[in-house]
């Protein structure tokens, strides 16, 4: 009936996924949903409280139409509003829960942080910071505004992989809250694996050459030259002599491997 007011009983989300045993696993031990049905390939979930409950259906089963079977729930955050984000972040990481982008706060207030489940899917904790009185402050003549920092490198910024090493500069445990920065140093002859990341990456090369594959096109960025690459497209980083760049990236990316589930955080980034 025309202007008939929509009423909304209760709210679920339907995921497709690869393994539905690992993602109701997740969800059952992280977040404290439980499960209602269940059979092969097939989980229904739910908390019992204000947060959605949660089908996940195996990919490739006949109950979906047959031009949704083969789509993997990616490409989506499913945020849950919460209290109290400090302990339940710390009682995450003392479970070994998988948190892709540890706890930051934006500037209009609100308080959050990523896990991601071994099917990729990314679940978001967020609280909303209480807005102060205005000219509320914690001190007489401090201001809202944020303080300037300075972060040097430390050794325990540096990750070493078998092709590079990535030393992290800004990052959200490093004081920045929107960029992370890094630099990439490659021996003579290295390669990096072919893979892809969800956000735009901006590579400044300060020393040596660097082959980037990407898309199928490769570009050879000499000392002094910037490369520019977007986010969900596989890429391959060589080293034809020895090489650092200095790269830029939303502190909120992650990396996929192609034949590989899910997606893995960068460790300088975070």
């Amino acid at each position: 009936m025309p202007g008939a007011a929509l009423n909304v009983t209760t709210s679920t989300l339907s995921l497709t996924v690869a393994d539905v045993d690992a993602s109701r696993e997740f969800f059952c031990t992280h977040l404290g949903y439980q499960v209602a049905m269940a059979a092969d390939g097939f989980a229904s979930l739910s908390r019992g409280d204000a947060a959605a409950d949660l089908v996940l259906l195996r990919r490739g089963t006949e109950v979906l139409p047959p031009e949704q079977r083969d789509r993997q729930a990616t490409g989506l955050i499913f945020a849950l509003t919460v209290t109290g984000i400090e302990a339940e972040e710390e009682r995450l990481r003392g479970a070994g829960a998988p948190i892709t982008m540890p706890l930051r706060e934006e500037p209009w207030g609100e308080r959050l942080f990523q896990l991601t489940d071994p099917n990729g899917i990314v679940v978001q904790l967020v609280e909303w910071a209480t807005p102060e009185e205005p000219g509320q402050t914690d001190e007489p003549g401090q201001t809202d505004e944020p303080a300037m920092q300075v972060v040097a490198p430390t050794a325990g910024n540096v990750t070493d992989s078998p092709n590079a090493r990535m030393t992290g500069l800004a990052a959200p445990s490093r004081g920045s809250t929107e960029l992370s920065t890094w630099t990439v140093a490659m021996e003579a002859g290295r390669t990096g694996p072919e893979h892809s990341v969800s956000r735009e990456q901006v590579w400044t090369v300060t020393a040596g050459v660097l082959e980037v594959t990407c898309d199928g096109r490769t570009e050879k960025i000499a000392a002094g030259q910037t490369l520019v690459l977007p986010p969900d497209v596989l890429r391959r980083v060589h080293a034809s002599q020895a090489a650092e760049a200095y790269v830029a990236m939303r502190s909120d990316g992650v990396a996929s491997v192609p034949g590989v589930d899910g997606t893995r955080p960068l460790p300088w980034a975070q």
